[in-house]
């Protein structure tokens, strides 16, 4: 799709903008500011709508707004005195007042901008990121009178979808217009210029409740996710609070995963900051060695592309503490510094998104030796998203290391119920190993840690727990062997360095973990 105004020609898909007859080079944030204020034409955009749409919510000084807005002007040939284009509304905000013409608009699209019962929301069509609409839940109950529930249900879905920062979700009027009329998902798709459409049913009977979800890929029409959820009528507003969470927490890595996949289809030549954060991340959530290496550089690259943009800081000093848990430093004073500093600024940007203060406070944990910050920056992290899986599981670890055995365990059931086929679910099942030989059950310590080794051979954490549990629990020759796996991995690993490992904060836990390595045969330097 193009926009033509003045001199200018702002082409959508290819993500340029030409004046002219030449084409201007402008920064992705500035691009988008544009963008949002060519297709909200018709209104006067406020301060909080561009910080909403372009910066995704995140907190900016008046100072980098005015600064975007004056590149956007320079950029299409207007200035602040002049404001042939864009135009100060003094109090409220900005409006593009220049005459437009557009280009390439589907015939669908046409339709779908004249029907009188659509309300198409202006913002859906510029949302750089993964959208969602949740459709109206159907009441299969056969009483109409019970469709206040079904309806309530799809509200809490789109409430707690809606704490997802790296989500656009459709209000709810605009997605509840569709009660009723025949409509298929890709016709959805086009005309709510969403990705992914969330459709439900209801059925109550006696006191009892069944609620069915399927979230779908307009693009391909294919299924990402289903699944059903049933549970007494006891208590009905606890009752929706749950499915709700379940929802989201089983969808968010579905839709995350799918998100991925389509970034690494795109041509490589072509790619956004959003597009390498992805990519980073798909290498990151492998978590072998050559994945981190080449993750890290993606992160770098799209910090480069977007100065402010807060995911990629926090996930490449994750990347840092994964090299250092697993041993695979170069220069670990270099790394840890260098990580440091990535998760501090990534709190900076981030303090609003729940997916980077998890990471960056874990990071900081690890790598700055901050548990309290760690721990305060977690739990903010799951104030604003109680549904994120990592922050369950990344504050389970905290709790481990910290001596919180039993509370640890709870956090990590927890991240497997909201997200049972997770990509990280290795982490989660050595978290648990570890949570459980702290508490003396080394049985059942080594068999989550086998679980873990099974699913990524090459964490160093897993297997550790894995020979120290088999060595406490008696079974000397297994605990032999895994040790053999261990000096492979991390042939300069002895009881002196544990302590620069692994930030084990209780003397008794790491009494014991030391005990358990060393009668599996770690020596002791």
């Amino acid at each position: 799709m193009k926009y033509h105004f003045a001199d200018c020609v702002l082409d959508l898909d290819r993500r340029e903008l030409t004046r002219a007859s030449q084409s201007v080079a402008v920064g992705p944030q500035v691009f988008d500011l544009l963008v949002h204020l060519v297709e909200n034409h018709e209104r006067v955009v406020s301060k909080d709508g561009l910080l909403d749409a372009v910066w995704n919510g995140r907190i900016v000084s008046e100072s980098t707004l005015t600064s975007h807005i004056n590149a956007v002007r320079k950029a299409i040939g207007d200035s602040g005195a002049e404001q042939r284009l864009v135009r100060t509304v003094a109090r409220k905000g900005f409006r593009f007042v220049g005459d437009i013409q557009q280009v390439g608009m589907s015939e669908a699209s046409r339709d779908a901008a004249i029907m009188p019962e659509i309300a198409i929301p202006a913002t859906a069509v510029t949302a750089h990121k993964p959208s969602i609409a949740v459709m109206p839940f159907q009441n299969l109950s056969g009483d109409p009178e019970q469709d206040y529930f079904a309806d309530g249900v799809a509200e809490e879905i789109i409430t707690a979808l809606s704490r997802v920062r790296w989500l656009f979700v459709i209000a709810r009027n605009s997605s509840f217009a569709y009660r009723g009329r025949a409509a298929d998902v890709q016709q959805i798709s086009r005309e709510l210029g969403v990705t992914y459409v969330l459709e439900g049913s209801v059925r109550k009977a006696a006191d009892r409740i069944r609620i069915t979800g399927q979230l779908v890929n307009a693009s391909t029409n294919g299924y990402l996710w289903a699944d059903r959820f049933e549970g007494a009528l006891d208590d009905i507003f606890t009752l929706q609070d749950r499915i709700s969470g379940n929802v989201v927490g089983a969808i968010a890595p579905q839709m995350e995963l799918a998100e991925i996949e389509r970034a690494r289809r795109k041509p490589t030549e072509n790619l956004s900051a959003y597009d390498c954060y992805l990519r980073g991340l798909a290498h990151l959530h492998r978590g072998g060695r050559e994945s981190v290496e080449e993750a890290l550089p993606l992160f770098r690259k799209a910090i480069e592309l977007d100065g402010e943009f807060a995911p990629p800081y926090a996930m490449a000093a994750w990347g840092y503490f994964w090299r250092k848990v697993n041993g695979w430093t170069i220069d670990p004073v270099q790394e840890t510094a260098e990580g440091i500093a990535l998760a501090r600024r990534g709190v900076e940007l981030g303090r609003d998104d729940a997916v980077v203060l998890a990471r960056a406070g874990h990071a900081l944990a690890h790598l700055a030796g901050e548990f309290e910050s760690g721990i305060g920056l977690l739990d903010r992290a799951l104030f604003l998203n109680p549904n994120l899986a990592p922050a369950w599981f990344l504050g389970g670890f905290l709790r481990v290391w910290h001596g919180e055995p039993e509370a640890a365990i709870d956090y990590f059931e927890h991240a497997m119920r909201l997200s049972p086929v997770d990509p990280e679910l290795y982490r989660m099942q050595a978290g648990i190993a570890m949570a459980h030989l702290f508490a003396g059950r080394f049985e059942t310590a080594s068999l989550w840690a086998d679980q873990a080794q099974r699913n990524l051979p090459s964490f160093l954490m897993a297997v550790a727990t894995g020979a120290a549990s088999q060595a406490l629990s008696g079974r000397t020759e297994e605990a032999r062997r895994t040790m053999d796996q261990l000096r492979e991995l991390a042939p300069a690993l002895h009881i002196s360095g544990l302590k620069d490992w692994l930030p084990i904060r209780r003397q008794e836990d790491f009494a014991l973990f030391a005990d358990g390595l060393r009668q599996a045969g770690l020596p002791d330097k």
